[in-house]
């Protein structure tokens, strides 16, 4: 029996309204083909493990479901169990599950022992499965179940909770993990998880199903995602009374870019409410073609968060709902703005993976964590597309790692073992600590030790699908202004062109206003930004035309090139990093034809 018997029944409302374009109206192409693997695995009961991994807002609840809903009505399990990271997706799975008659508890305590006769199952948190392991053993013991891990990785949380995954749910009779980041940056095998050993002697993680950002991207599952990034002059005065002073968007020393990014996102300075000005034009553009779209400004700590909100208030005259950590109902006010058309909301960093707001269209990027994975999950929130067109925007300091993050945004990455720690720079440590409660600032005494004198914002560029575009204007500049006012609807290649262009008419101004030629191309009066500028622009178009010929996504050619030649992610990478990559990339290219 193939999945098509089943793809073509009719779908709750819960399910999505369209396919991938062109594809079945009640399954997207993507969530079939994951079922045909599946069941087609052993000729129709499924494998006992399975691992989906799918990029963030493609609809892996629903494939997720469904597939329960199918091992349900074929009795080869008859009961559900899953697993997640915060106790706000419990919730979101049973509603979600509801929708498709499958009863589950979100409310379970492990005290209770027993799941109520009127439900199929339960959701808990791993944290909760690691309190009592002996208890879910039993459980899954007592009733053939499929547990369905949501972001499997948490599951290898420290080798206690990885323990415990394993003592509870090895007896189960069906297992899928589900992930949208399946990386990690310690040596810890994920449970249930089968690791390849390659040709290099390193282990690494095996997918059965792997949809990623680049192919939803061109099936308009997701949306396409342009980072504004914005730089700045910042001042600050140490404990000592001295005075420092440094240029975001600069090249900087590691404690330079840590003070003067914090300086940047300090209540205190104009950085940060130049930003969310800016931010909140941009979403009053994308509103023109989207009227509910909303935005997020991901905080630190709950004093800047309500601090930001404020400032939003001021901007827009109207508040912004604020979700903060230790707020008994903080999954209320997430349902409750995700129902509206509400302009902002604003939450402690924990609003960064799974919790589905698809009217989400505007971020700004407003934490301190820099690690790939949290980077991912929060981007995450924006790109689930509900109609073709839509488009992201998130805004975000011009600091060199949040830049290398948007510019690979495309590159697939597994979890690999046998391999030093922090290799790759995923810090799980990190990630715990920026989703952990947040009420005052990052460490104890800090608030002493530095006070911000003066942050000044400025537009530097945009970043978009592997490349850079834009040089810097003032905020409230007509240049600034070309760029937040790109339309909400556009297909991934018209954004392509319109940046281009708006770049091209950037530069061409700006050279006129040298020289006073509107001819004059301002070669012997280009800056060493501009030389770089230039480069890039080179590049990146040379990668857009080995995408053109290989079908690579654009992230992931910049990936390799940065492998092959080394040096840093191309925000970071100097002229003449980028000139080796030019040479390497013609270098294939001509091998290729020959």
């Amino acid at each position: 029996m193939t999945v098509s018997t089943f793809a073509a029944s009719s779908m709750p409302p819960a399910f999505p309204e369209r396919a991938a374009w062109g594809t079945a109206s009640s399954l997207r192409a993507w969530q079939q083909q994951a079922l045909e693997a599946y069941f087609g695995a052993d000729g129709g009961t499924g494998p006992r493990d399975f691992l989906a991994v799918a990029t963030p807002g493609a609809g892996k609840t629903t494939f997720a479901l469904r597939l329960a809903r199918e091992l349900l009505d074929r009795r080869v399990v008859v009961g559900v169990t899953v697993v997640c990271p915060t106790e706000h997706l419990k919730r979101q799975w049973a509603e979600a599950a509801g929708r498709v008659g499958i009863r589950i508890d979100p409310e379970f305590q492990n005290a209770q022992g027993r799941v109520g006769k009127d439900f199929h199952g339960i959701a808990v948190t791993y944290a909760t499965v690691a309190a009592r392991p002996a208890l879910h053993r039993n459980r899954t013991e007592a009733r053939k179940t499929l547990v369905i891990f949501d972001e499997v990785h948490h599951a290898g949380d420290g080798l206690s909770w990885g323990d415990a995954v394993r003592e509870a749910f090895e007896p189960a009779t069906r297992r899928l993990c589900l992930s949208g980041t399946p990386f990690r940056t310690d040596v810890n095998p994920i449970p249930f998880v089968q690791y390849e050993e390659g040709s290099d002697g390193i282990r690494r993680s095996r997918a059965d199903y792997t949809y990623g950002y680049g192919p939803a991207l061109a099936d308009g599952v997701v949306r396409p995602v342009l980072f504004m990034a914005y730089a700045g002059e910042m001042r600050w005065r140490t404990r000592a009374g001295e005075e420092l002073t440094a240029t975001l968007g600069e090249p900087l020393t590691q404690d330079q870019m840590s003070q003067a990014w914090r300086a940047a996102l300090d209540p205190k300075g104009d950085w940060i409410r130049q930003v969310l000005v800016a931010a909140d034009k941009r979403l009053t553009e994308l509103r023109r073609a989207i009227p509910d779209a909303g935005g997020l400004v991901i905080a630190t700590d709950h004093e800047s968060a309500r601090a930001y909100a404020a400032m939003l208030r001021a901007v827009t005259g109207q508040g912004a709902t604020v979700v903060l950590s230790d707020d008994p109902t903080a999954s209320k006010k997430i349902k409750q703005f995700a129902g509206t058309d509400e302009r902002w909301m604003v939450a402690v960093r924990m609003v960064s993976e799974g919790v589905d707001i698809p009217r989400l269209c505007v971020g700004v990027y407003a934490t301190s964590t820099s690690t790939p994975l949290f980077f991912a999950q929060a981007i995450g929130r924006f790109v689930r597309a509900r109609k073709r067109g839509e488009t992201a925007s998130v805004f975000l300091p011009s600091v060199p790692t949040l830049m290398g993050h948007a510019a690979e945004m495309e590159a697939e990455r597994d979890h690999v073992l046998d391999k030093p720690l922090r290799e790759d720079g995923l810090d799980d440590d990190l990630l715990a600590e920026a989703n952990r409660r947040r009420d005052n600032p990052d460490a104890v005494g800090e608030e002493f030790s530095f006070e911000t004198v003066e942050a000044s914002a400025t537009f530097d560029r945009v970043l978009y699908d592997g490349g850079e575009f834009g040089m810097q204007a003032t905020p409230g500049s007509a240049e600034e202004e070309e760029f937040l006012g790109i339309p909400g609807l556009l297909e991934p290649e018209q954004v392509s062109a319109l940046l281009r262009k708006r770049q091209a008419d950037q530069l061409r101004a700006r050279r006129k206003n040298k020289t006073g030629d509107p001819r004059a191309d301002g070669a012997d009066d280009r800056t060493t930004a501009e030389d770089l500028h230039a480069l890039r622009k080179e590049l990146n178009g040379l990668v857009g035309a080995w995408n053109h010929r290989t079908g690579q996504p654009h992230g992931v050619i910049h990936a390799e090139l940065r492998r092959v030649c080394g040096g840093p992610a191309i925000a970071q990478a100097s002229a003449e990093d980028i000139r080796r990559r030019i040479a390497k990339i013609r270098e294939w290219a001509a091998r290729r034809r020959s």
